[in-house]
């Protein structure tokens, strides 16, 4: 089976890349042999992203695999691959006899119904965050975070006597648990807002939005997707391991936001600059966030597990035009209305061109695609190996997963999408300003200054052709006496793609490896095969704001599309409540693993 082989490494506090198969604790972890009896369930697609592997899923009927290493290309989950390298399943094991308690109690009924309640409160008290909220103590909607905290301290009075917990700007929670060492610690982040319900939606679902209901299968209400569940699921784990007598070497902090759904601005950014200033820039060994769900359905029985490594950035562009009102009975060739329809055929007519650099995320991805996926298509299987090092396959392989797919070309590409448009005020009257907003998600090897030149490049031309002023990002362009066009930033956020997680030997091998371990174990997946493999996140999540906390970042949450009833951010939000306690094995086994593993 090959291997990546590198000579282990300590530089800067980090381990860097070993063998694949080798983990943290290799000597005293089972072999693949002992643990090849792997569970997982159905795929899922959240958001953007996930549409990628459903296409996948849906383009070709599963071919039937091949009861042998390789065939054309294809490997078997047990084969290790040089371009999608594989991690043996790691368990914890100076803290063995503690993971296997706990593991005899979450598999008890008295606890799944324990945890399942402390959820359902949870979700019971409406934590909504909305776009137009004003600052911290000055707006009354933020106050019923103050009724949320009063709640976890109530139903967890251990956690809040053993730990310091820390407020931040009002309702930003901080939880410290202090280790016996001065090793870096560990972050696990999440966030206690939800997005609102729309009033008029309320008739359609199953059980109302915030009962916290459960019928035997799934807890009902908003926040149980998104993202309560996480909050509960690691307070529960505290919990837990604190009635065990476990007493961690490395510190574990929880960091939660309260406006993720509103970009951060008066949560997680607050909680970055106080963790910044405790434990010092690149002060974590690793941070686990939510992310987009990772554990997709590859056809033929087996699945593929895809932690966030990465993700696209983000910028709004306003795009106004002004020009000389008056009645509309004298109308000029083009009102503002008409000139704007110009700019943004001009923009459509111009998209951002796709781009899959061997170096970024999504290469690897397709790699991964390539050596183990039944479904993936075989032209592009063969034209996927061409390409590691050969430039006209790599050109080849471009265009072909473009036309595959919109969701495909996403990933490889700056997106660009019209979603607002304004202008004009009566029927007889010229339009004196007419604008439009266009979003754009920013591809992993671009930056917002190119994006920017790509806008004006664009919108010159324009401008030149009809004798406008092109204004750009506070600069003027070029001078016209007929009117002028405004690019501008239309929200004031501009995110520049993540820094991208490495992702050999150290914490990313220690997560995908505790990952594969709690599959492994567990009776909800069924004893599925998996496949290990980094992906690119269309979407952001707080971790925008906690970049300069730790080079390892992963987005990253247990479940499948099966496990929620209808996705979310929308109505009849639902978790499954199996789906829900493996969460909180797997992120005991996670504690565990990273708090004897060697990350200085």
């Amino acid at each position: 089976m090959p291997k990546a082989s590198a000579d282990a490494k300590e530089e800067g506090g980090e381990i860097s890349s070993e063998s694949p198969r080798e983990s943290p604790i290799a000597a005293c972890v089972p072999s693949l042999a002992s643990v090849r009896d792997l569970r997982f369930s159905r795929a899922l697609t959240f958001l953007c992203i996930m549409a990628l592997w459903s296409t996948l899923w849906v383009l070709n009927s599963p071919l039937r695999f091949i009861s042998r290493n390789t065939h054309n290309g294809l490997l078997l989950p047990d084969t290790n691959s040089t371009t999608c390298p594989q991690w043996d399943a790691l368990y914890p094991i100076g803290n063995a006899h503690i993971d296997a308690e706990l593991e005899a109690i979450y598999a008890s009924t008295d606890f799944k119904l324990r945890a399942i309640d402390l959820l359902a409160g949870a979700i019971r008290i409406p934590t909504e965050s909305h776009d137009n909220s004003g600052p911290v103590g000055e707006d009354p909607a933020w106050n019923i975070f103050a009724d949320f905290h009063e709640y976890l301290e109530r139903v967890f009075p251990l956690v809040y006597t053993k730990l310091n917990v820390t407020k931040i700007n009002t309702y930003g929670l901080v939880y410290h648990w202090q280790g016996s060492t001065e090793v870096k610690p560990i972050l696990l982040t999440a966030h206690q807002d939800v997005v609102p319900v729309d009033p008029t939606t309320v008739s359609q679902w199953i059980h109302p939005p915030y009962s916290g209901h459960y019928d035997g299968t799934w807890i009902w209400g908003r926040g149980t997707c998104d993202d309560k569940s996480e909050i509960i699921e690691r307070l529960i784990v505290v919990d837990s391991l604190l009635r065990r007598g476990f007493t961690p070497t490395r510190t574990l902090v929880i960091a939660l936001g309260f406006d993720e759904e509103v970009a951060g601005v008066q949560g997680a950014s607050h909680i970055a600059k106080y963790l910044e200033e405790t434990y010092g820039h690149d002060g974590f060994a690793m941070l686990v966030d939510e992310g987009p769900n990772g554990l997709v359905n590859f056809g033929d029985g087996f699945y593929f597990v895809s932690p966030k490594v990465s993700e696209k950035g983000y910028f709004d562009v306003r795009v106004e035009v002004a020009s000389p009102g008056g009645h509309s009975s004298i109308p000029p060739a083009h009102t503002s209305i008409g000139l704007l329809s110009l700019a943004i055929s001009a923009i459509e007519a111009n998209p951002h061109s796709p781009e899959l650099p061997r170096n970024g995320t999504h290469f690897s991805t397709i790699q991964c695609l390539a050596d183990y996926s039944p479904s993936f298509p075989e032209e592009l299987r063969n034209l996927a190996h061409r390409a590691v090092s050969d430039d006209r396959a790599l050109v080849r392989l471009e265009d072909a997963l473009s036309e595959l797919s919109p969701a495909m070309r996403a990933m490889m590409v700056t997106t660009q999408a019209v979603n607002v448009i304004k202008g004009g005020v009566k029927a007889n009257a010229l339009p004196e300003r007419a604008s439009a907003v266009v979003n754009h998600r920013i591809a992993e090897h671009s930056s917002v200054a190119k994006l920017q030149q790509h806008l004006i490049d664009v919108l010159s031309p324009v401008a030149a052709s009809h004798e406008l002023t092109l204004r750009a990002f506070g600069r003027v362009m070029k001078t016209g006496d007929s009117g002028e066009i405004i690019i501008s930033n239309n929200s004031g956020i501009a995110l520049e793609p993540s820094p991208v997680t490495p992702v050999g030997y150290g914490p990313y091998s220690i997560l995908t490896g505790t990952i594969k371990a709690t599959i492994t174990t567990s009776k909800l997946y069924n004893d599925t095969p998996i496949i290990l493999g980094p992906s690119l996140s269309l979407a952001n999540t707080d971790t925008v704001w906690y970049w300069n906390l730790t080079k390892h970042i992963f987005r990253s949450s247990l479940v499948t599309e099966s496990d929620y009833y209808n996705g979310v951010h929308t109505v009849n939000e639902a978790l499954r409540a199996d789906a829900y306690i493996e969460g909180i094995r797997f992120l005991t086994k996670l504690i565990l693993n990273v708090d004897e593993s060697p990350l200085s």
